[in-house]
């Protein structure tokens, strides 16, 4: 599989968050995404999942289903942990294995793989910002997906809980999938490719025949 993005670029109104994109990511292998605060980061990962559709270029997914678009073959987990806080740990990931269509790790699974087991019937709105963060995480192995896109993923998370999310790219990767990765640490995995977004730039339009800057 291959995940191919050529010349693309997101803008917000004038401001150009990047432009002239190009890369590909193979099975097997990851590319981490790194860049200051508002270089556009979360945004490329948003872009990616579909979510936004390019102000140019083209995403292609070679290798995958043929018949599933590449929003239906990746997981998105972005900066906000997206769940509901008045439910359970367990609720929260019997409701991602409902949306997500299952095919994976069961609920019981997942919770126990990151250490949630003892907090399964507790409601989210008591766990800790790294224990939520877990829980977060969790929802990727409910649902067996070629391509993961993580934003800061260890955000919030203590030493040992960065290395379970490192070893959770490594085993995807092992597996054949591929990742990109918004994140300031490193994931002590060897090989990734890397790309550095830098900060955006306003651009000039042109209003009733006068330049102004954007």
């Amino acid at each position: 599989m291959q995940l191919i993005v050529e010349k693309l670029a997101q803008r917000y109104g004038d401001l150009v968050l990047f432009s002239g994109l190009n890369f590909t990511v193979s099975s097997g292998h990851a590319l981490v995404v790194t860049g200051d605060n508002g270089t556009g980061k979360s945004t490329l990962l948003r872009t990616l999942a579909g979510l936004m559709p390019p102000a140019e270029g083209h995403i292609n997914f070679a290798g995958g289903d043929p018949d599933a678009t590449l929003a239906e073959q990746c997981h998105l987990v972005g900066a906000l942990n997206a769940i509901k806080l008045e439910l359970t740990a367990r609720e929260n990931l019997a409701d991602w294995r409902q949306i997500l269509g299952g095919g994976g790790a069961s609920v019981d699974e997942a919770l126990a793989h990151f250490g949630l087991d003892r907090f399964a019937d507790m409601r989210a709105e008591v766990l800790s910002t790294g224990w939520r963060r877990r829980l977060a995480l969790a929802r990727v192995l409910l649902a067996e997906r070629p391509v993961w896109l993580l934003d800061e993923p260890t955000a919030g998370l203590d030493l040992a809980s960065s290395r379970m999310v490192s070893d959770m790219v490594r085993d995807h990767l092992k597996l054949g999938g591929l990742a990109v990765v918004a994140t300031h640490l490193d994931l002590g995995i060897a090989g990734v490719q890397s790309l550095e977004l830098i900060r955006p730039v306003s651009i000039s339009i042109s209003v009733a025949g006068s330049d102004s800057a954007a």
